[in-house]
């Protein structure tokens, strides 16, 4: 409980204090080479050190990390690099959407998501038009090739050869083709 209250304090009071984390929390390496200096102590007179106490404690204080390190390696969210650790689980996993770079750009990816909404649904709607507009040519041709057929039709029933067979063989018609060319009959215009 002590431990953790000095962390506290430390942290409140001394933010940029790079004091090793182990004079805070005193790690079990420490009490033991605490004993053998203070039985190193004992041996020597006036409270002196031995050099090789010396050496082990600097090589201890060296291989911990200081608590200013520590707190701002657990302050961070434990995103590694992007580049070394993608591999194709990752990006299948969805664990590519939680790195920073990814949040950052968040409203990018919302703008590209909507343009491409856009994008396909006016593509959708001209497909849809290109259909109607090849329907619609096909109902022109048959209507121009029934036309074409219905006038065809009608020149071969109308000429003077089919019109004159056709009065021949109805008897009780009294229409006869001319022997005599036409002429005009002029009326005389009258003075008022």
């Amino acid at each position: 409980m002590k431990k953790q209250e000095q962390i506290n304090n430390n942290i409140t009071d001394n933010k940029d204090d790079a004091r090793p984390l182990k004079d805070i929390l005193g790690t079990p390496t420490d009490d033991q080479a605490n004993k053998t200096t203070a039985t190193a102590d004992e041996k020597k007179p006036n409270g002196q050190k031995t050099e090789s106490a010396d050496k082990k404690e600097k090589k201890q204080e060296d291989s911990l990390p200081s608590l200013k390190e520590v707190i701002e390696e657990q302050a961070t969210e434990d995103e590694a690099p992007q580049s070394r650790l993608f591999s194709l689980k990752k990006i299948l996993g969805g664990d590519i959407l939680y790195t920073s770079s990814v949040r950052r750009q968040i409203w990018l990816f919302m703008l590209i998501g909507a343009f491409m909404i856009v994008y396909i649904g006016s593509r959708y709607s001209c497909q849809q038009d290109l259909i109607q507009i090849d329907k619609l040519q096909v109902k022109l041709k048959d209507a121009k090739y029934k036309a074409l057929s219905s006038t065809s039709q009608l020149t071969e029933i109308s000429r003077e050869s089919n019109v004159i067979e056709l009065l021949k063989n109805n008897k009780d018609s009294v229409l006869k083709i001319p022997s005599a060319p036409p002429y005009k009959i002029e009326v005389p215009e009258e003075d008022k």
